[in-house]
């Protein structure tokens, strides 16, 4: 039965996609390498064949391609002291903290990650050096379920298959497994209280085999502790306080790598 949903899910997604640039991150099985460099500014340059990632705060990040694309997640409509206008900025409704009913109307590409109530939204934005799409999971709402009310969002850009997890409130399905396809860096909400308990969190994790995580959506230092400590016996963790990391592919970790940023919003240099 597993295998036929599973295959269900492919044939309607090729049916669906013929017009569409196919996703490297499902095509691939096996995940090339990945190098880490550290940039000063989220103004300066990015390399060709590198991506930036940038902590803002909360679930928000700013992922930065090498052609000048900016994204930002679960976008609130304030990014700090900047006049930074993103090129896109996906959101997620589960609270205040992971969209606005307001956003800059100079933003070109709005995101959000949930449609008519229960129905879901779809998402395949191609910007050429990068696509992003999503795939719809469950979320908490009004004390029962909203199906299809949270994204998952993947960046596939520079050759990397970049996911965020938005708020997260149950372990994907096989469906929703297979649609994810290969993922090489995942943030991922690790409060364990609001979105996933912790045990089913690293079960997600260590089924997605990513090479790198970055905790998100902690509020208070033991929630963060708590994760890592979890974590530990089959993650390395790297805590060196900075707030952005960029990433390529070039040589994998010696083993799969937490990383853990520090948020802060952008500020102009």
């Amino acid at each position: 039965m597993r295998f036929l949903v599973i295959l269900g899910l492919m044939w309607a997604t090729a049916a669906h996609a013929q017009d569409r640039r196919p996703s490297h991150c499902i095509a691939l099985a096996q995940a090339p390498g990945i190098e880490y460099l550290h940039k000063a500014s989220f103004r300066e340059p990015v390399e060709k064949h590198v991506v930036r990632i940038s902590y803002i705060s909360h679930a928000s990040f700013l992922i930065q391609s090498h052609d000048g694309i900016d994204v930002v997640t679960d976008y609130t409509g304030f990014l700090g002291a900047t006049t930074l206008v993103p090129d896109v900025v996906t959101m997620n409704h589960a609270h205040s903290t992971h969209w606005t009913a307001n956003p800059d109307p100079a933003i070109p590409n709005v995101l959000p990650g949930w449609g008519e109530y229960g129905v879901g939204i779809e998402h395949h934005l191609d910007l050429g050096s990068m696509l992003i799409r999503n795939v719809s999971t469950d979320i908490r709402s009004f004390g029962g379920v909203e199906e299809k009310g949270n994204s998952i969002f993947v960046f596939e850009v520079a050759g990397l298959c970049i996911g965020h997890l938005g708020h997260l409130h149950h372990e994907p399905n096989d469906a929703q497994y297979a649609a994810l396809g290969r993922l090489d860096v995942v943030m991922a909400a690790v409060d364990g209280g609001m979105s996933l308990d912790v045990p089913t969190l690293m079960r997600v994790l260590k089924r997605l085999k990513a090479q790198v995580v970055i905790p998100m959506h902690w509020f208070e230092e033991w929630t963060l502790s708590a994760f890592l400590t979890g974590m530990s016996d089959e993650y390395l963790i790297e805590n060196e306080g900075r707030s952005s990391l960029t990433v390529s592919l070039r040589d994998l970790p010696d083993r799969p790598t937490i990383k853990v940023l520090a948020p802060r919003y952008l500020q102009d240099p």
